[in-house]
């Protein structure tokens, strides 16, 4: 049993994430900054059940405070309805950007795709500058899309020269992120 919540703020600068796993008798908990390396804590308990138990109970005090679940990274677990309201929202976020209006609804949008797509943002998040042009929605966008396709879909990156393009995977999404901007 396991779970990977986050909590996303722009405005706030909050890009967090809480995990836990139940292995037997433990309950191992994760936390930290989105992309940074994470606190560790392990609840020995006395059985699997009491492990459960106290899964249940941290979980609902984290929902409580808003967090949401998510992935840690877009893997295989992601569902095709995940992805596709990923990209309506950088639609929204796109649009926003290119008439350089970052009023409530670019806010709702952005904070909604990153508890989406976790992506390590830094230590201070200017949510005015998260994306600077179209052309990095629209990189954004072109990952995202595919992987609603059962081909890898080859997508350069500064990185990479232009004679061997990068295979995109679920899990390049957000590591990726910073490449290109």
């Amino acid at each position: 049993m396991e779970i990977y919540l986050v909590f996303v703020d722009a405005i706030q600068n909050s890009n967090k994430f809480w995990a836990a796993i139940v292995e037997d008798g433990n309950l191992t908990v994760q936390w930290g900054r989105v992309g940074y390396q994470a606190q560790t804590k392990v609840h020995s308990l006395a059985n699997h059940q009491r492990a459960v138990a106290k899964f249940h109970n941290l979980v609902a005090e984290k929902m409580m405070k808003g967090y949401s679940e998510s992935q840690p990274q877009m893997d295989g677990d992601r569902s095709i309805s995940d992805i596709r309201r990923a990209i309506q929202l950088l639609n929204a976020i796109r649009l926003a950007v290119a008439n350089r209006n970052f009023g409530n609804s670019y806010i709702l949008a952005l904070n909604e795709y990153l508890k989406i797509v976790p992506t390590p943002l830094g230590m201070q998040i200017d949510p005015y500058r998260v994306y600077r042009t179209v052309v990095d929605v629209d990189y954004q966008q072109e990952l995202l899309k595919s992987l609603l396709v059962n081909e890898p879909v080859a997508v350069q990156t500064k990185e990479s020269p232009k004679s061997e393009p990068k295979t995109v995977s679920l899990k390049a999404i957000s590591k990726n992120f910073w490449r290109h901007l």
